[in-house]
């Protein structure tokens, strides 16, 4: 594919900034595509190299105060001569076009008095020559960001869902009270070693529970330390038997939904009900088995 001349490309287009975003927005607009087409990441997209490159350039452009100046000047003089042709009939408009291939013609062959595009010409050049720090300065970021992300998937991840743990104590079928507990009390024993991500009873059998932590380090306490009331022990054991480390898996591109929107809050609830839900299944089959 045939490369295309700089002032006929929109490099705020590219990017997705206004023209007249700071040299800031600029490259936190770079960061987040170029994480997302970066070659290393799409070893099986031919495009992806090309993007890339895309993006880059106009990193390169839009960060160099000469460049961008030069860039600009041209792609406002391209906006306001779109709209002067709207306003020529076609005959005008063939005569003016012919009239400004002449002048740029005739100014080729001049030292001085060149024009914006071929002021432009020449601030790619320099760039060419000089190289951009800042270029090679944002794309080692994001090498070394991808490098980072693809270690931290092999690294041991604590997944609360897969070490859950059992709770026991005394309390007659029959007993309103359960043997002195209940989920806030239950809460109250268990809160002082971290946070927990689920807390279920069991609603079918007394002296039963099923708990979550959200670290390795708050769990194994619990099950080591906690004993409860002392005239009614609590016994906390592994689910499994024993905790469980895996490891992360790789995250998809970025969400187009924040924190904040509201589509996003459902889902959050949907799937802590889910959860819930999920654990009291469980905890039935269990009492079930028993």
């Amino acid at each position: 594919m045939a490369k295309k001349n700089i002032e006929d490309v929109d490099l705020y287009a590219i990017l997705d900034v206004q023209i007249s975003a700071t040299e800031s927005e600029i490259k936190k607009a770079y960061r987040k595509k170029a994480l997302q087409c970066h070659p290393d990441k799409n070893p099986d997209d031919p495009k992806a190299a090309e993007t890339f490159h895309e993006l880059s350039r106009a990193l390169e452009i839009l960060t160099d105060a000469g460049a961008r100046a030069a860039y600009d000047k041209v792609l406002k003089a391209k906006a306001a001569a779109k709209l002067r042709h709207k306003q020529l009939d076609s005959k005008r408009q063939k005569l003016k076009e012919d009239l400004e291939r002449r002048e740029r013609e005739a100014a080729l062959g001049k030292d001085a008095n060149l024009t914006d595009e071929q002021k432009l010409a020449a601030e790619i050049q320099r760039l060419q020559k000089e190289g951009s720090r800042l270029l090679q300065e944002e794309q080692q970021r994001i090498k070394e960001e991808i490098r980072r992300n693809k270690a931290g998937l092999n690294q041991p991840y604590w997944d609360p869902s897969l070490n859950r743990i059992k709770i026991k104590w005394k309390a007659d079928k029959n007993d309103p009270n359960n043997g002195g507990y209940d989920e806030p009390s239950l809460r109250r024993f268990l809160k002082k070693y971290g946070n927990i991500s689920a807390l279920i009873i069991s609603p079918k059998k007394n002296g039963s529970a099923l708990v979550e932590f959200t670290t390795k380090e708050a769990s194994e306490m619990a099950v080591e330390l906690e004993k409860g009331l002392a005239e009614n022990p609590l016994t906390l054991k592994w689910l499994n038997e024993r905790p469980v480390l895996t490891t992360k898996r790789e995250q998809g591109a970025p969400s187009l939904l924040t924190e904040r929107d509201y589509e996003s809050i459902v889902l959050t609830k949907m799937r802590q009900a889910a959860e819930r839900q999920r654990l009291m299944e469980e905890m039935m089959k269990e009492d079930q088995g028993l």
